[in-house]
């Protein structure tokens, strides 16, 4: 039986494919990427090489979290910092909920947080009667329209600077233009004034150092710097696969994220936050909470065939390679994480056989695999999920169909007669698809029949 999910996906996945201008807008964002970052990737003196090197400096992180989450945990402990472990979303959802009553705050300033995201923070923190403020721009304007965002680095990437205009008229009041850099400057005025009011600042967080206890936050607009240093209160949220193990892995990872996540050699923006503030300092908050996130991670941690899919740094390069993510865009995966990474981990964050469609939505290019900056091997997961759901549910029909199929392959020569009756009726078949049963019926709705050769190969060479 088909999920609600997968019924979904294939909804809105048939509409946006037919929609043109949707597709022009995403192809031309990535193109603009795609010339960026060939231009940075190619001032590695040696790229694959470096990818090698953040793969084994992530394999060792993972294949020893239970040690470098202590240590990290441990030497943030000591300066000061709350660190929560939290099991499920839930737990992280009401720790949050419950610190912002205990403080009385009003308002909640937040910077962008992929991990918020998918555990619905926002939605937990509105429906107790907090004021959540998104402070990255992209996501501030998918805020504004009431939507996920539609892509890991870049928000709003389907939205035209004329679409924006009109939200902000629409939502803020302000004179029509589309001139970017006057759109920035509007967001920023209002947003301005939200920093000074907040309560609390929200962040995530794009690594965390074991051998310092610090978190490392990467950012191009200053942003986070604002959300994480003027209120009183900080809190991170840190999926625990973020872990690294030395200060000087950041010297691969921060110009490698940055070329693969934007095009840049690095970002304008990299911040180290290792507690609240100290005696001797003269800024930050007055308390630092680290709530780190388990949410299944440790489920996929226990599948050593795909544990390295939590080798992810969340730079977004997989998608914006995928030909399906190209044409069904970010918002019709339904979920956090879309494109490649997203249909490899959703599936072990949020149930296998509800979310088994999008491993499913891959042409098996390889292409993702070929661009992670880490070397995880994206297209095979897609298989093992693929395989694992079969598994777990199997199809009557489709292994009734595999079982012909190898019963065929194994006596060519049966095939090669069934091909010859079958290719007078090849025509007669084309025009009865309309009445055809399904699944037959779903297959060649958008296919014709390949024509039957007037001559086999067989029968080619045993003439020649």
């Amino acid at each position: 039986m088909i999920s609600s999910f997968a019924a979904k996906f294939k909804n809105s996945s048939t509409k946006l494919t037919a929609d043109l201008g949707h597709r022009v807008k995403i192809r031309t964002a990535l193109r603009s990427y795609e010339r960026a970052r060939g231009g940075t990737q190619a001032q590695y003196q040696d790229w694959q090489a470096a990818r090698a090197g953040a793969s084994a400096i992530k394999w060792e992180a993972i294949n020893h979290l239970d040690a470098y989450l202590v240590e990290f945990a441990d030497k943030l402990t000591a300066r000061g910092t709350k660190v929560f472990w939290a099991s499920s979303g839930q737990e992280a959802r009401d720790y949050v909920v419950a610190l912002a009553k205990d403080k009385g705050a009003r308002s909640i300033i937040k910077s962008k947080s992929m991990t918020s995201e998918e555990i619905h923070l926002n939605e937990a923190l509105r429906l107790a009667g907090y004021e959540v403020v998104e402070s990255d721009l992209g996501e501030y304007i998918v805020q504004l329209r009431e939507e996920a965002p539609y892509h890991l680095v870049f928000p709003a990437m389907h939205l035209t600077r004329h679409e924006i205009s009109d939200l902000f008229q629409e939502k803020l009041h302000s004179l029509p233009t589309e001139s970017p850099e006057e759109l920035t400057m509007i967001a920023r005025r209002e947003l301005r004034m939200k920093y000074l009011q907040a309560d609390i600042g929200i962040s995530g967080a794009n690594f965390g150092i074991a051998e310092t206890g610090m978190i490392s936050i990467t950012e191009n607009e200053g942003n986070a710097r604002l959300t994480t240093a003027l209120p009183k209160v900080h809190v991170a949220l840190m999926g625990i696969e973020k872990v690294i193990p030395k200060l000087a892995d950041l010297a691969l990872f921060l110009p490698m994220l940055a070329t693969t996540g934007t095009g840049q050699q690095i970002t304008c923006y990299n911040s180290l936050i290792g507690g609240p503030r100290q005696p001797d300092e003269t800024d930050g908050p007055e308390e630092f909470h680290l709530i780190l996130l388990d949410n299944h991670r440790t489920r996929l941690l226990a599948d050593a065939e795909q544990r390295d899919a939590l080798h992810c740094i969340r730079c977004g390069a997989c998608l914006n390679v995928c030909p399906i993510y190209r044409n069904v865009g970010g918002h019709t995966y339904a979920t956090t994480y879309q494109g490649p990474i997203g249909s490899v981990i959703t599936p072990h964050l949020r149930g296998l056989m509800d979310w088994k469609h999008l491993s499913y939505a891959s042409s098996l290019c390889g292409a993702c695999t070929e661009t992670c900056p880490v070397k995880i091997d994206l297209h095979h997961h897609l298989l093992h999920n693929r395989r694992n759901a079969v598994a777990q549910q199997p199809d009557p029909a489709e292994r009734f169909a595999f079982r012909v199929f190898a019963f065929l392959t194994r006596f060519p020569g049966l095939l090669n007669r069934l091909a010859r009756l079958s290719r007078p009726f090849m025509p007669l078949a084309n025009a009865v698809r309309s009445i055809l049963p399904p699944p037959a019926k779903g297959w060649v709705a958008s296919r014709d029949l390949p024509p039957i050769a007037a001559k086999s190969f067989r029968d080619y060479w045993r003439a020649r």
